[in-house]
């Protein structure tokens, strides 16, 4: 299994960044074709304090190849797009393959 990770730092409107995340972002990405789940976490600090993120998305896939077909979907662009209406310098993004111990 495979995760696209995107890391959200602190928006300028935490409260609209959430409402268009919610009403308008997670219902594209939801569209993306083999996605498995859709993970989120508010970030409400770290170890030493303060965090420069607000928001963890994890999206699971089976594996790399249907991660790679789903971002090249036209529902895969259309997602990838939208983060520029809220998101513009604020993601970073990471494929991880999960390990299972």
């Amino acid at each position: 299994m495979v995760k696209l990770t995107a890391l959200y730092k602190k928006p300028g409107d935490a409260q609209e960044f959430d409402r268009y995340y919610r009403e308008i972002h997670t219902p594209l990405a939801k569209k993306m074709p083999g996605l498995k789940r859709i993970e989120l976490a508010h970030v409400v600090g770290s170890p030493g304090g303060e965090s420069e993120y607000h928001l963890v998305a994890n999206l699971y896939f089976d594996n790399l190849d249907s991660l790679q077909s789903a971002m090249s979907s036209a529902e895969g662009k259309a997602a990838a797009k939208d983060l520029n209406n809220f998101a513009r310098g604020l993601v970073q993004m990471m494929i991880c393959e999960v390990k299972n111990n």
